[in-house]
């Protein structure tokens, strides 16, 4: 899941920031892709709207 994707689900940086409760700037910080543990609970406060991208295994 990209920032992008996240910031244009919920209208915004602020109501982003607030739905998973950290600051605006901690949201600044990310680069394009959201860290791994954000996009799961991104996952579960949309309810499955946005959905955490799968963690590749090596062979």
């Amino acid at each position: 899941m990209n920032r992008a994707d996240a910031i244009n689900h919920f209208k915004g940086i602020a109501p982003l920031a607030k739905a998973l409760g950290i600051t605006y700037e901690a949201v600044r910080q990310w680069g394009e892709e959201i860290p791994e543990l954000r996009q799961y609970q991104l996952e579960l406060v949309t309810d499955g709207q946005l959905k955490a991208d799968k963690k590749k295994t090596a062979a």
